[in-house]
């Protein structure tokens, strides 16, 4: 990917944060209420300069955290007038790059799983538990059954 063509765009992206965004720290901040623990910004094996961000190791599963703009979201993507073609290519090279580390991921037998930084912290939460409890993960599991249970009305 060649060098941004304009002072301003390169001034945009390296003041974007690569980790601890607001989305990401309030699924964290909501995960580890619930008792989850996890890793944060792991690196992904056999992957040179590939981050997730929330990582559950033992269940191999990857969390990613993204942005609309940056991930280019199909319900949120506005694409930049300015410099257009660049950040065409700039923004679908983000999207290649995230499938070529979900298909590397589940070479390995891990779970890559994405959040969309507008999904509601509490869909997110319920993205992950049923992520985890599909892989067994007991905290999940209990917060499964506990989420599906009927209770009698008295």
């Amino acid at each position: 990917m060649p060098a941004p063509r304009d002072a301003n765009a390169r001034k945009v992206m390296v003041a974007q944060r690569s980790r601890d965004t607001a989305p990401e720290l309030a699924l964290r901040r909501a995960l580890h209420a619930l008792g989850f623990r996890y890793r944060v910004n792991l690196s992904i094996p056999g992957m040179p300069r590939r981050r997730a961000d929330v990582t559950f190791t033992r269940w191999r599963t990857a969390v990613f955290v993204q942005g609309c703009f940056w991930h280019a979201c199909q319900k949120h993507l506005h694409a930049p007038k300015h410099n257009s073609e660049w950040w065409s290519q700039k923004l679908q090279g983000n999207v290649l790059r995230d499938e070529e580390t979900d298909a590397h991921l589940l070479l390995l037998g891990w779970l890559p799983l994405r959040i969309w930084e507008h999904e509601s912290v509490d869909g997110a939460v319920g993205k992950v538990t049923a992520t985890l409890a599909a892989r067994d993960h007991p905290l999940a599991l209990r917060l499964q059954i506990q989420k599906n249970t009927k209770y009698p009305s008295f």
